[in-house]
């Protein structure tokens, strides 16, 4: 391929920040939200069954575009296996592969499992993180909060285990608490407020220690949304980011007046 038009096609597919980048971007997001869309309809049996070959059409035309689109996006890569290998590769992939996988396990004994794979291309959604701007800021602030939340998460899983076994004690099993990973379980539901019913105390005291989890599952529930909220405030602070793709690492979150790439030193086009 030509290297001017692989710099050309490289602009358009991967950067969002011109005018042909941008225009790619809403039309590939279109296509994306319509391809949800059908696997939606797909999935009801009065669609199904009535506009059955019309939908698997459609979905035989979107599986071609995101064909093209992951072709293209290996040929304009500087490293088309960091691409492959990277997230979005493997989410471009998953994208479109389980179309062509039913052609290949095509038979009575494999409609279950072709089922089970035509659900692989909501994979497509998540593409849709490509575009959102503001998408790499809340990835930043959970990174940010991820030892503060991994210690959150532990105090709670030590949290449930020691409620739940208190519980499988005072309960036992006339009350359903058959064992300690039953405990454990009614503990989890309360503490998170979801309170499913189908398990319950019904001793004065272990009525009292519930009601003492419900409370507390307020508290830990306000926990992590202000650990993330303060880094996610901390980010909005600092400095603006631009979305310009490095074309040697495929790494965004670039400042937006950056020469070269803050990962690996490439220099910016």
């Amino acid at each position: 391929m030509n290297e001017n038009l692989k710099q050309k096609l490289y602009e358009i597919i991967f950067e969002a920040d011109t005018k042909p980048g941008k225009a790619f971007d809403i039309a590939l997001l279109i296509v994306i939200l319509f391809s949800i869309f059908i696997v939606i309809l797909e999935s009801v049996p009065r669609y199904e069954s009535g506009y059955g070959d019309i939908l698997k059409a459609i979905e035989w035309i979107v599986t071609i575009i995101f064909t093209m689109e992951y072709l293209l996006r290996i040929m304009v890569v500087r490293k088309p296996l960091s691409y492959i290998l990277s997230f979005y590769g493997i989410v471009d992939l998953l994208a479109v592969i389980p179309t062509y996988l039913g052609l290949i396990l095509a038979g009575t004994q494999g409609l279950v499992v072709i089922r089970a794979l035509r659900l692989l291309r909501v994979f497509r959604i998540m593409k849709l993180s490509r575009y959102t701007t503001e998408g790499s800021t809340i990835i930043r602030a959970l990174k940010a909060s991820r030892e503060k939340i991994s210690v959150f998460i532990f105090t709670v899983f030590t949290l449930v285990i020691i409620i739940g076994t208190v519980m499988y004690l005072i309960e036992g099993a006339p009350s359903g608490f058959t064992s300690i990973p039953k405990g454990i379980y009614w503990a989890i539901v309360t503490m998170t407020t979801v309170g499913y019913g189908d398990i319950a105390p019904v001793t004065n005291v272990g009525q009292f220690i519930a009601s003492l989890v419900m409370i507390l599952g307020y508290a830990i529930i306000a926990v992590p949304t202000g650990i993330v909220t303060v880094e996610f405030a901390r980010e909005k602070q600092r400095v603006k980011r631009s979305v310009r793709c490095c074309s040697n690492c495929l790494k965004e979150d670039h400042e937006e007046d950056a020469v070269f790439c803050r990962y690996c030193g490439e220099r910016l086009t």
